[in-house]
């Protein structure tokens, strides 16, 4: 099984023996978009939306590799980030004259227009209750609006739990703690502290620590004085929770409805760990890359998973000389939760298990 440090060390002979493989390491693939965002040879002439569906399987429906979808429906960046709803019952047609995909009503409908182009529509702060999200909710909603990574400094100044009711070692749900710190106004927090370090498999350095989620707490009473704490108490606990663990005001849970699509600028990275403690990943599970908003990502993002191609000698060289395979690419991630350095994404498509030390990179 190959590890992180492993990888670290492919890519450094990768770029001490042989520049020129380093050089194409960095390089998405040479393919024209044209050939990558081709309709599949099957695709049907119509798709009609059901619940249950997602933008990933409509657009994989029609085409080779789902992040074209923006291509194929001639959207810009707005539409990406501010997609329009689509609903169950209305048909998604093959425009095999256009190489287009174009939304319509069933025919009957009375509307005499049985095919539309995407067009700007209502948008909203708020995925409707029927609209059809871009990928599986259910797998990345508990981790939208809790925090994940946290840097470094960022508890220094962080409400913290100074005593809890009747000195209570640790406390659950409707008992009362004390807390000081700047409140700065909000009145509901989640609690945590911070768990294992994310270090980057290449170099080693700490770009964070994941956030250990403990429970939330809400302001039944704000001190009046320096010397008095603030009172919470707990409306939620997941972990036990006690002094000193430290506290960010609640956020509202963002919606990640954002359309598949390819970074804005090149990004090459690497797996740094699979969510739940274990060095494998498969078919929608979770993990974090070395890579985020600094480097181009942003939510909706997608990326080609990769197996590094191994470094080995050439038996048939008299010289024995060494030579790096070609790396495999395996899978797609879709980027749903965006840190400074670091994000998270949900394997959409894979045909082998994930590993830490993998590379990511952009699709084109």
């Amino acid at each position: 099984m190959k590890n992180s440090s492993t990888a670290a060390l492919f890519l450094a002979l990768a770029t001490t023996v042989f520049p020129a493989l380093a050089s194409a390491q960095t390089t998405p693939s040479a393919v024209t978009p044209s050939a990558r965002c081709a309709f599949r040879a099957n695709a049907p002439d119509q798709h009609v939306v059901v619940k249950g569906d997602t933008l990933w399987d409509i657009s994989g429906t029609f085409l080779q590799h789902p992040w074209c979808w923006p291509k194929v429906w001639d959207m810009n960046r707005e539409d990406i980030r501010n997609p329009h709803w689509i609903y169950p019952g209305q048909i998604v047609y093959f425009d095999r004259v256009a190489g287009r995909l174009r939304l319509g009503k069933p025919v009957g409908d009375g509307s005499g227009t049985p095919t539309v182009r995407l067009s700007p529509q209502v948008r909203s702060n708020e995925l409707p209750a029927d609209a059809i999200p871009s990928i599986p909710m259910g797998a990345i909603e508990p981790f939208l609006s809790k925090p994940l990574v946290i840097e470094e400094t960022e508890l220094n100044n962080a409400p913290r739990i100074v005593a809890t009711q009747e000195g209570s070692v640790y406390i659950s749900v409707g008992a009362k703690a004390y807390v000081r710190g700047n409140l700065k106004g909000a009145t509901t927090f989640d609690v945590f502290h911070p768990g294992k370090p994310l270090k980057d498999p290449s170099t080693d350095q700490i770009l964070g620590y994941e956030a250990v989620y403990l429970g939330t707490l809400r302001l039944v009473r704000a001190s009046t004085s320096e010397s008095e704490p603030h009172t919470f108490v707990v409306v939620n606990s997941k972990e036990e929770m006690g002094v000193g663990d430290r506290m960010v005001p609640q956020e509202p849970t963002p919606i990640v409805n954002y359309v598949p699509h390819p970074p804005e600028q090149p990004v090459v990275g690497q797996i740094m760990s699979v969510y739940g403690g274990v060095t494998q990943a498969g078919q929608n599970q979770i993990i974090t890359i070395n890579r985020g908003a600094k480097d181009g990502l942003d939510r909706g993002s997608v990326l080609e998973l990769y197996r590094l191609g191994m470094m080995m000698k050439d038996t048939t060289d008299p010289e024995k000389a060494v030579m790096k395979l070609p790396d495999e690419q395996y899978g797609d991630l879709f980027i749903f939760r965006v840190f400074n350095h670091v994000s998270y994404g949900l394997i959409m498509e894979v045909r082998d298990t994930a590993q830490v030390g993998d590379i990511v990179r952009s699709p084109e």
